[in-house]
């Protein structure tokens, strides 16, 4: 996520607006994606997804209803988590099932 690539730590999020618009970006990317595999798993009635057990897409999906519903409680070690050691092998297994249904 090129978003992402400017910050070190969880503090680059926190300590200016520059971080907190950096945060709320990668926020909004974040739901985007979460709806998108919501959609995704819903047409194709929860059989696609489970093909790919690399990811937990039940915490996947679910963290686009914590960002939504909970922006006021949002923690941003938890976003800098998400981002850090998780987006990369999410992106890897998309990737994955693009080339698998072409």
């Amino acid at each position: 996520m090129s978003r992402f690539e400017p910050i070190q730590s969880t503090k680059d999020f926190t300590v200016s607006e520059t971080g907190l618009e950096k945060l709320d970006a990668i926020c909004m990317q974040l739901i985007a994606i979460g709806e998108s595999l919501k959609n995704l798993d819903k047409i194709t009635n929860q059989s696609l997804l489970p093909r790919y057990p690399q990811i937990d897409w039940k915490r996947a999906k679910g963290l686009r209803d914590i960002i939504s519903h909970h922006y006021f409680d949002l923690n941003a070690e938890a976003i800098f988590d998400v981002c850090e050691n998780h987006i990369e092998a999410l992106d890897q297994t998309i990737e994955q099932i693009m080339r698998d249904l072409s």
